[in-house]
């Protein structure tokens, strides 16, 4: 058997049904700027930080500032947030398994701190993790593999012997760049695969035993 040291959960797209709310923010963002967002501006939008979806939208419309548009990214997103973000189907399930396992899980999201706060003080109040990381906590956030490492030593544990649970590629390539373990649910981006990902249509499929085999399979590789 594996060891499985640690989950690290993303949290949107991945727990809390949120990137739409992502998107529809950015979709009003871009749309204030006159442009009219496409899924061609999905890999810019999708499990992206702020400050990077802010630079795309400056540089596609050709308009705007983007330190003010990540201020009014963050603000309109997190009024949608405030107002509900539900979990995903199976998450609820996943997380009581693990922690009736004695399993410590964290999560990591490429969210801000404000967003990060009102979703674990909100649907996620309920949820023990040992702690929460958003990208104001680390230099880089995802793709770069900076909240995974840091993650895995908060946790005291190396990262091949963590999981990484997520839904987009940037969050995928950020768990794949730290060393860690990976199953990918995707959400609204398909997520290309590699040798040390592991796949599931949703995390109604997903156990602690599926999150060890993912250790197994990267540890193949």
């Amino acid at each position: 058997m594996n060891e499985l040291a640690a989950v690290l959960f993303d949290m949107d797209g991945t727990l809390v049904d949120t990137e739409v709310l992502w998107w529809e923010t950015t979709e009003e963002i871009a749309a204030g700027l006159g442009y009219a967002l496409t899924a061609a501006d999905a890999p810019e939008v999708v499990g992206r930080a702020v400050q990077d979806t802010a630079a795309h939208l400056a540089r596609a419309a050709r308009a705007g500032d983007a330190p003010e548009l990540a201020r009014a990214l963050t603000a309109s997103f997190f009024r949608r947030v405030e107002a509900g973000a539900p979990m995903r189907p199976g998450a609820q399930r996943l997380l009581t398994a693990l922690e009736a396992e004695g399993v410590p899980f964290a999560l990591v999201s490429a969210s801000p701190r404000l967003v990060v706060d009102s979703v674990v003080g909100g649907s996620l109040a309920h949820v023990p993790f040992a702690f929460t990381l958003s990208a104001d906590d680390t230099a880089l956030t995802k793709p770069h593999p900076d909240p995974y490492r840091a993650a895995a030593e908060r946790l005291g544990a190396p990262p091949e012997a963590c999981v990484a649970v997520e839904d987009s590629p940037d969050g995928a390539a950020s768990a794949e760049a730290a060393g860690c373990g990976l199953l990918v649910v995707p959400s609204l981006l398909p997520v290309p695969p590699s040798p040390v990902r592991t796949f599931a249509h949703s995390l109604t499929e997903v156990t602690p035993a599926t999150l060890r085999a993912c250790l197994a399979a990267a540890a193949e590789v």
